[in-house]
């Protein structure tokens, strides 16, 4: 286990760049939707630190800021005129598609981000705090139990009402074919296989570009318009 020290400031520096977004970015743009899914799982985290609900904070706080920085990173290479990685590409391309509901838009954000991004931050969180993927897996099953919970609160309150139906079906068809616990158990083999691929530097970048461009395939089958 690696050594607990709540650290605090890093994760307020996250939130405050999540609350800026949600405040430039228009309502119905695709980012804005999973930046206010996203800003309310890290404060959420960032209220189990501060309750010490974490059994090592230290290693909680480095997992989660690694993990959001990949996200801000994304966000910051569209800004600048930079391709985002693959498994970001359908959400800002697809952004502004007056055919893709706000729950795609959500899903989207979470495939890419769970997907890939989780993976890549487990092995910037060992590297950072010189510890093995073991050390940091209560931490990560916690993150990702409260993902899930806020995945089944997405689907319910950004799915259309039955006055929707012939809307809705399609909605369901499509989102079913993914799941938050599928990708969570393949992100941790995906983290795993990086970290003890590390020393191989050809094959890891190989790998995580494969990662990448499966994951950035799945988000564009979830973002599929379904009205014109």
């Amino acid at each position: 286990m690696v050594q607990s020290e709540h650290l605090t400031s890093p994760v307020d520096a996250v939130i405050a760049r999540m609350r800026a977004l949600d405040a430039e970015l228009p309502e119905r743009d695709g980012v804005a939707v999973f930046n206010r899914v996203y800003l309310a799982v890290t404060e959420e985290v960032d209220r189990r630190l501060d309750r010490g609900e974490f059994p090592d904070p230290r290693a909680a706080t480095a997992l989660d800021v690694r993990f959001a920085e990949r996200y801000l990173a994304a966000v910051d290479a569209v800004d600048r005129d930079r391709r985002p990685p693959a498994c970001w590409r359908p959400l800002f391309q697809l952004r502004r598609h007056p055919g893709v509901r706000p729950v795609q838009f959500a899903l989207a954000g979470i495939n890419a981000h769970i997907g890939h991004d989780l993976a890549l931050a487990v092995v910037d969180a060992c590297r950072t705090l010189r510890c093995e993927p073991a050390d940091l897996e209560d931490e990560f099953d916690r993150v990702g139990d409260l993902l899930v919970s806020l995945e089944e609160r997405i689907r319910e309150d950004l799915m259309p009402g039955p006055d929707l139906l012939q809307i809705a079906d399609p909605i369901t068809h499509l989102l079913g074919s993914w799941s938050l616990e599928r990708a969570r158990d393949a992100t941790w083999a995906a983290a795993r296989a990086l970290w003890a691929l590390r020393h191989c530097e050809d094959v890891v970048e190989e790998f995580a570009e494969r990662l990448d461009a499966a994951v950035g395939f799945a988000g564009r089958m979830l973002l599929t318009p379904l009205t014109d």
